[in-house]
């Protein structure tokens, strides 16, 4: 196994190592969804506002999937810490046998409900039926999108972020040769609209999951499948799920909540639910070196906690801190500045238009401080503190972002609508901060107390794979 050891050397080298793949393989992912809206776009206002009304459905199980990621990086990555390779082979395998049951009864129970769902959110018409042709393919193919998550995940645990952004952004690119020719088109291959842009995510996809597969076991020789060890399986998952499984519940809350956003943009007509689609995936795209910075800590913390460097963890999440405070800034400044051109990438009516520079100046005030709700769930998470985590979930997505949204909405219309859901993320960006702070402190004081500190805990073998080194106290790591 060929992990990096992430408990010696620069805090802030190894920080941003993880980070800047993390960065690329995200802009890969949310490239996926840029892309397909905006082929998707050139359809018309009903093709759009169909695409903005799959988008809660789809994350509600991307949202599982990378809860139970999370639940993998944790315990994989402290189980590296301390040195245990045959446990780790044990928990990937098992993990990824999860993943299979998982797609087995999402594949089965979306398919059935599509038309309900999307009712549900409002959609109807012409809207309703391009909306639910894209998510039959979806649905069916849910197994290229849910496995290779789950092995991304396990990947990521052994400190390489590298290998899974050059993954998809591979997946990245072939999505966006296959949606201009499966939407429009091309030679013998008939024009199929949305169902095509299924097709063209599910194809490139099946990508990750292939190379995810082949990387687990040729290269890093993280799965063992034994027949021994099948009676040990409710313990994998159990212990995957004690974090995997709150964190996919609170996970659960954000699509439920932005279906929750996309019915009250319904309110206002195609044309609002429109903008508010294109709006949030654009926003989540300039957020992505904010997010990087959040999940590339989770190897690193787990990591760290695992073999007792309580001190490193505490510099990372103050360096982590600074770090998300200016990028969010950055990220407001460039989507108030660059709303114009950026709104007409999407659309040419001129009532989505006027909508969605309308959002673009709004919303993505919140983003200066969001940062610090990414920072303060994962580190949870890796620190295997799921309460906490899934309660700061809670009070950001349902409570805060959903209640915004609808005081301001009954206040202000639309526009209140607008202001109501940037004041909540902002009030959860803030408790993010403070949640930070209170972990980082908490580590401190573990790192200064010598009985818990590493600087008298008992000799742990170096992670994994790791070239042995001359070990250097923890007062000297930078």
């Amino acid at each position: 196994m060929s992990s990096r050891d992430l408990t010696q050397g620069s805090v802030s080298k190894q920080l941003l190592r993880l980070v800047g793949p993390m960065g690329l393989g995200l802009f890969a992912v949310m490239a996926f969804n840029l892309v397909d809206t905006w082929f998707v776009s050139m359809l018309g206002t009903d093709a759009l506002a169909a695409m903005s009304l799959t988008f809660p459905v789809v994350m509600v199980v991307g949202s599982v999937a990378m809860g139970l990621g999370i639940g993998t990086t944790s315990v994989l990555s402290r189980t590296i810490g301390g040195g245990h390779k045959e446990e780790v082979q044990r928990l990937t395998t098992h993990t990824l046998l999860l993943g299979v049951a998982l797609v087995g009864v999402v594949s089965v129970v979306g398919w059935l409900s599509v038309e309900p769902l999307l009712q549900a959110l409002g959609g109807e018409g012409e809207v309703l039926e391009l909306a639910a042709g894209y998510l039959r393919i979806w649905f069916a193919g849910a197994g290229a999108i849910v496995v290779p998550m789950l092995g991304m995940s396990a990947i990521r645990a052994a400190g390489d972020t590298k290998t899974p952004a050059l993954v998809m952004t591979a997946a990245g690119v072939a999505n966006g040769v296959l949606d201009p020719i499966l939407i429009f088109g091309f030679g013998p291959i008939p024009a199929m609209g949305m169902e095509g842009a299924a097709l063209a995510t599910l194809a490139s996809r099946a990508i990750t999951l292939v190379v995810a597969l082949w990387i687990l076991h040729k290269r890093e020789n993280l799965l063992r499948f034994s027949v021994a060890e099948l009676s040990l399986i409710p313990d994998s998952w159990g212990r995957v799920l004690k974090i995997g499984g709150p964190a996919a519940f609170t996970n659960l809350a954000q699509p439920l909540t932005i279906g929750f956003l996309t019915g009250i943009a319904a309110g206002y007509g195609d044309a609002a639910v429109a903008a508010f689609g294109a709006g949030g995936r654009i926003e989540i795209f300039a957020l992505l070196p904010t997010i990087a910075v959040g999940i590339g800590l989770a190897p690193f913390i787990g990591q760290n906690h695992g073999a007792k460097r309580h001190d490193r963890v505490a510099r990372v999440l103050k360096h982590s801190l600074i770090w998300s405070i200016g990028l969010g800034g950055l990220s407001y400044a460039t989507l108030a500045i660059f709303r114009v051109p950026l709104s007409t990438v999407f659309s040419k009516d001129p009532t989505v238009l006027a909508i969605l520079e309308q959002y673009l100046w709004i919303l993505p005030i919140a983003h200066v401080v969001i940062g610090g709700f990414f920072i303060a769930s994962n580190a949870l998470n890796a620190l295997g503190r799921p309460l906490p985590a899934t309660l700061l979930t809670l009070l950001r997505t349902p409570v805060l972002l959903g209640g915004g949204a609808y005081v301001g909405s009954q206040m202000g219309g639309l526009a209140g609508f607008f202001w109501g859901t940037a004041l909540g993320l902002l009030a959860s960006g803030l408790a993010g901060v403070l949640t930070t702070l209170y972990v980082l402190q908490g580590q401190a004081r573990l790192a200064a107390t010598p009985s818990l500190s590493g600087l008298s805990a008992p000799p742990v073998s170096p992670p994994l794979g790791s070239r042995a080194r001359e070990q250097t106290p923890p007062g000297s790591a930078r």
